[in-house]
């Protein structure tokens, strides 16, 4: 299956609010980030970011130094046009993370929700994890949230990985260190829930 054909047609055929996955306001990332102690001068990635309205945020409470990298062209400039002016204050990035070239240790927060769940295949998730490391700076944080144990097994009509913290702490371990882990419950749009797994990691201060 061709990913990004797939999340292009997803954007390019569906509206914010058709998304299962929309958040108006993304309050339990926006606790984390504020719990990793990041501010205006941090370096951002949202990884997923695409139509998320996290970067709106964040530009908000005046970070300035925020990139958000998606798959999706169409959702990417989904994103910018919704920002208008503001928007060129962003390093947008259309990649894939599994093969994106990050500089080294260029940021001090890396944020995804809901891509990691994604990757089905091992080989994929050990690049992810691999890009993160290399691109997160030594004491940086990583925040990752993904479908929970008892969340959904499909979404957007791809299959997914479903993880508690013990199971993203293997994934990361060997790189980050686990901080704090918790169950959250989504409500989409159509009005349904989703499970989901938030966990912060650190970056370890030594070489993997």
């Amino acid at each position: 299956m061709d990913r990004k054909a797939h999340w292009e047609q997803v954007y390019d055929t569906r509206s914010s609010m058709e998304v299962s996955w929309y958040q108006p306001l993304p309050a339990r990332s926006l606790e984390l980030i504020r719990e990793a102690g990041a501010g205006p001068e941090s370096a951002v990635i949202d990884v997923g970011g695409g139509d998320s309205r996290l970067v709106d945020t964040l530009l908000e409470r005046e970070f300035r130094r925020v990139t958000v990298l998606d798959l999706s062209g169409a959702a990417l400039a989904r994103a910018r046009a919704r920002l208008g002016a503001p928007a060129a204050a962003v390093i947008w990035l259309e990649a894939d993370v599994t093969a994106a070239e990050l500089a080294p240790a260029a940021y001090d927060l890396w944020h995804d929700r809901a891509v990691f769940h994604f990757l089905t295949d091992p080989q994929d998730r050990v690049r992810y994890v691999a890009a993160a490391a290399r691109a997160v700076r030594p004491g940086g944080a990583l925040i990752i949230a993904t479908f929970a144990l008892d969340g959904p097994t499909r979404c957007s009509g791809l299959e997914v990985v479903r993880y508690g913290p013990e199971e993203l702490a293997r994934e990361f371990g060997d790189s980050f260190v686990l901080l704090r882990s918790f169950g959250d419950v989504h409500r989409t749009p159509s009005g349904g829930e989703q499970r989901f797994t938030y966990a912060m990691f650190e970056r370890r201060l030594e070489a993997p």
